[in-house]
Order: structure tokens, then sequence, then C-alpha cells
């Protein structure tokens, strides 16, 4: 489906969400979801707007009103989809292209530990570093943030 990553923007936003709920119940004409939401009912008609854009809500002239209502099968395909891209299977490891060419660098290093491809280690509190890279941490700072220094998750593990 080409068009999820446009359907799921447009449902990630909670008014937007909220509106789709909504109508999941009722029609309801732009006047009406505005008093449900207590939002301006132009704010509505740009949520509406997004919403209408992606294929999920559906408008229908009823006399001097618009009344809509969301496509029950077109949300049932983004759910459909969801499922398929959870119930993918890992067939194979990623493999770096540059992981198979280790060679020396200048520097001693090998040029394998310098793949943008390999994922940085994450510090479960950034904001404690105060400047410093995550390797940087003093034994101090890892016990405060992390507990024992043997099992900091921002150093790699070293190879064996």
């Amino acid at each position: 489906m080409d068009c999820l990553p446009e359907m799921l923007k447009a449902l990630a936003d909670e008014t937007r969400f909220e509106i789709v709920r909504l109508l999941l119940t009722h029609d309801y004409c732009v006047g009406a979801l505005a008093k449900h939401l207590g939002i301006s009912e132009a704010a509505v008609s740009q949520h509406l707007q997004i919403l209408r854009k992606a294929g999920l809500a559906k408008p229908e002239k009823r006399s001097y009103w618009t009344h809509y209502s969301i496509d029950r099968d077109r949300l049932g395909q983004v759910a459909d989809a969801l499922k398929a891209v959870a119930a993918q299977e890992i067939t194979q490891q990623h493999t770096c292209p540059r992981m198979s060419h280790t060679k020396q660098t200048g520097d001693g290093r090998r040029d394998s530990d310098m793949c943008k491809c390999k994922p940085m280690p994450k510090c479960a509190h950034p904001e404690r570093l105060k400047g410093r890279k995550p390797g940087e941490c003093s034994p101090e700072q890892i016990r405060e943030c992390h507990g024992d220094p043997k099992e900091h998750p921002c150093k790699e593990k070293e190879e064996e």
C-alpha cells in the first residue's frame, strides 16, 4: 500500500484520530464536530482536509451541509497493512557491505569500526551527560545513571 505513510500521518494527530473515532459512530457536519471537540470550525475543516487527502474521510452533501463519514474499507486496509508489517519475519541479519572489507587505517583501527551502519549505543539518560559523549562517562556517572559500571549500555560490547 503506497499511501500508508500518508494515512498514518493523518491518523497520528490526536485531534484527527478523535475525529475518526467520532465519525465511526455517526456522520457529522463540520459544526457538530467542532462542538464535540471544542475547537473552531476552521480547525475541524483543516483536519478533515488532511483526512480526505489520505482517503479516510468521505464528504457527502446533504442540503446546505456537508456531512462526513469514514471510509471503513480504507481504514481496514491501513490495519491490514500494519498487521502485514508486524508479521514480517527476519530472514537474514543486515550485513553492511563495508564490514566485508576490513583493513587497517592509519590510526590502527579497522575500517569496519568506522562503519556508519553500525548502531550507536543509546544512553538511557542523555540529559545527564552534560556535554560528554556516552563513552566518556566517569565511573561515578555510570553508577548514578545505570548502576553497575560493568553493564554500562553507553559503551559498545568488546569484541571477543
